[in-house]
């Protein structure tokens, strides 16, 4: 009876598989990657798709079981993470290791099999996330900044793959993603301050959730807000949207900045997570409306 209990209670193999790899993390990582492959794509090649969704979630997915790893020890001590696959004895580091040499395998075979560059950019990112970004969070708040270029090159990664070539286009679709990556992270940072610190994380630009990070991340959202109206202007190549759906990116712009602002003002955790989700629909909009005007409007 206890046995039976026990064997119904531990997860499947495939619901450690998403924790691990942080399943829909990698999947709105990799909406990002192909949103850029739709902007670069004059014909939407469906085998090239199919490989990039692959290597993508394969590289993305292996950076966070290697930082899984890494923090092992320090998940077991925050309440978010303390039930995560390692922490919980739910996999052993040996498997998640292999795992991670896997999944980075297949996915470096896959971006390579599309072009050289792409699986460049890609081993990159997993290298600047795992091996600089991920023992940096301990000792600077500057790791946000390191993080956020892996972090920015998925939207730039899918214009590469549909290209093959890297120029003022990607350029301008990594530096978007680039700025957004502050106001983001900042705000999980400030409403998971006290459950960071018991970690030893160091999220937050001044070190705690005070006025002046609250102001970093206005001005970041400011200029997250400026850099997407930049293609409206037809100076970034290939890569540029009408008026029309210019005012609307700019109308999002003005979203992220006013939840900025509500943090500047109330500095609350609530405000903090009411920016985090505005953040989050705010990239995938822009996105979306970007695709839009690309194939609906020019």
């Amino acid at each position: 009876m206890s046995q039976a209990t026990t064997i119904s209670h531990q997860p499947s193999s495939w619901f450690i598989f998403k924790e691990i790899t942080k399943f829909r993390l990698s999947i709105s990582v990799l909406f990002s990657s192909v949103a850029g492959f739709f902007l670069g794509a004059d014909v939407i090649h469906f085998e090239v798709l199919a490989l990039l969704m692959l290597g993508g979630y394969c590289m993305v997915g292996a950076s966070n079981v290697f930082n899984q790893i890494i923090e092992r020890d320090l998940d077991a001590l925050m309440e978010r993470t303390k039930s995560r696959p390692l922490p919980a004895g739910q996999m052993s580091v040996n498997r998640a290791l292999l795992l991670g040499l896997f999944l980075t395998s297949i996915g470096l075979i896959a971006l390579y099999w599309i072009n050289p560059k792409t699986a460049m950019f890609g081993a990159v990112s997993i290298f600047l996330y795992v091996s600089v970004y991920t023992p940096l969070k301990t000792k600077t708040p500057l790791s946000v900044f390191v993080g956020a270029f892996p972090g920015a090159i998925p939207f730039m990664l899918g214009w590469v793959a549909a290209t093959g070539s890297f120029g003022i286009e990607p350029g301008t679709l990594f530096m978007i993603q680039f700025f957004w990556q502050f106001p983001h992270f900042w705000a999980i940072g400030w409403f998971l301050d006290e459950d960071y610190k018991r970690a030893g994380f160091q999220m937050l630009p001044t070190g705690k959730p005070d006025k002046g990070t609250a102001l970093q991340i206005v001005l970041y959202s400011i200029w997250t807000a400026l850099t997407a109206l930049i293609p409206v202007a037809h100076k970034t190549g290939t890569l540029y949207i009408t008026l029309y759906s210019g005012a609307l990116v700019a109308v999002l712009g003005v979203w992220l900045i006013w939840a900025a602002l509500r943090l500047y003002r109330r500095r609350t955790a609530q405000a903090a997570k009411k920016l985090m989700l505005v953040s989050v629909a705010y990239l995938t909009l822009i996105q979306i409306i970007f695709i839009i005007d690309k194939f609906f409007i020019q």
